[in-house]
């Protein structure tokens, strides 16, 4: 391609919430060997195989050209947490919680390699993570007590992203639609979903 900008195309984005612990309809577990643990040091090399090994297949950009100041600058705020799910050991995915002002988290990523997906390890990896985001508090003495979680998602996402945030019991609060740069599925590695 040459040095022009790459053409524009419209993406949907639906932002969705819970306004109460009560609104989350947990999965059902995975089968056995499926574990999720907070990482707890913040460690840009992994967060980063994380973003990329999730989000290559469905055009995660947006922290590509961090600086590894930048990723510790995210993986450091307060309130800041990331769960891993495991499969036998193995890195399957993660959800990033976001604590904000007045007692909002936004998940602000979440997803499965794409190898680990279609397993039922999404759905029971979302209502961990969302559970962890009402009682975010818990870990983070004196925060404000957590009164809505919110995401968003689009049509680049998953075939099965939408469904998977309504059955845990969020709901629509907003659609747009943004004009965004037409790049190549950026993959872990070029070639990596072939």
């Amino acid at each position: 391609m040459s040095d022009s900008a790459a053409p524009l195309r419209d993406v949907t984005v639906w932002y969705l919430e819970q306004t109460s612990p009560a609104d989350l309809k947990p999965s059902a577990a995975p089968a056995a060997g499926v574990t999720v643990t907070r990482s707890e040091t913040p460690l840009p090399e992994f967060s980063r195989f994380l973003y990329t090994a999730v989000g290559g297949d469905v055009r995660w950009t947006d922290r590509l050209g961090l600086s590894y100041a930048g990723w510790r600058e995210i993986l450091e705020r307060p309130g800041a947490e990331t769960w891993v799910a495991y499969e036998n050991g193995t890195p399957a995915g993660f959800i990033e919680l976001d604590a904000q002002e007045g007692g909002v988290v936004e998940i602000a990523y979440f997803g499965l390699i794409p190898a680990f997906r279609g397993r039922r390890i999404g759905g029971h990896l979302l209502s961990y993570g969302v559970a962890r985001a009402w009682d975010l508090v818990e870990r983070h003495p004196g925060r404000k007590p957590t009164e809505r979680v919110w995401l968003h998602t689009c049509s680049d996402d998953g075939p099965h992203a939408m469904d998977n945030y309504l059955r845990r019991g969020f709901r629509l609060a907003e659609t747009r639609t943004e004009r965004e740069a037409d790049v190549a599925n950026p993959g872990p590695w070029p070639g990596a979903h072939a």
